[in-house]
């Protein structure tokens, strides 16, 4: 305990520095294979719950528009991502609501998320947008409660995986169901 707080001085110490190394960390967190949930963990611990929520909303979106430049840019990543996809979820359409509910998910692939967004979207605002609502949720639960879930023993992270997985299938049926009454 007492090295957070010496981890709380430090960043209070850094002034307007800390938040956007923190910020920065949302950016590199994939380059050095940091789950996001470790990350809005430490905001929580280090910033608050409301600045750490706040901030890693910030990281997340600027995440995901660096993720949508990636994969515009540069068609290897596009297609390893695509391949990504097929081994994942082969031949499964996802709601946007599904996405969001995955997000929340621990240890799910940023970037493939990110993906199957922009091929549900029509341009870069759409994209931008959605991105932006789905990454409310992370930044908020893992910041408030990521110290209760990182700290759950290995039953209470499997209930929790379960009631998500649940929501997300709830989702997906609902969201099947309607596109069945569209057609």
């Amino acid at each position: 305990m007492d090295e957070l707080r010496e981890w709380q001085i430090f960043i209070e110490q850094t002034g307007w520095l800390g938040p956007v190394l923190f910020v920065l960390l949302h950016l590199i967190r994939p380059l050095v294979f940091l789950p996001v949930i470790l990350v809005c963990v430490a905001g929580g611990l280090l910033f608050g719950f409301v600045e750490g929520a706040i901030l890693s909303f910030i990281g997340l979106t600027l995440m995901s528009f660096v993720s949508y430049v990636l994969i515009n840019k540069f068609p290897t990543f596009k297609n390893k991502l695509s391949q990504l996809k097929e081994k994942v979820l082969p031949n499964r359409h996802l709601s946007v609501g599904q996405i969001m509910v995955l997000r929340i998910m621990p240890f799910v692939h940023f970037h493939l998320l990110s993906f199957y967004l922009m091929e549900m979207t029509e341009n870069r605002k759409e994209y931008m947008i959605y991105s932006m609502l789905g990454v409310i949720a992370p930044a908020v639960i893992y910041t408030a409660f990521g110290g209760a879930i990182h700290e759950l023993p290995w039953y209470g992270t499997a209930v929790l995986f379960l009631v998500l997985l649940i929501v997300y299938k709830i989702i997906g049926k609902l969201s099947d169901d309607k596109m069945e009454s569209l057609e």
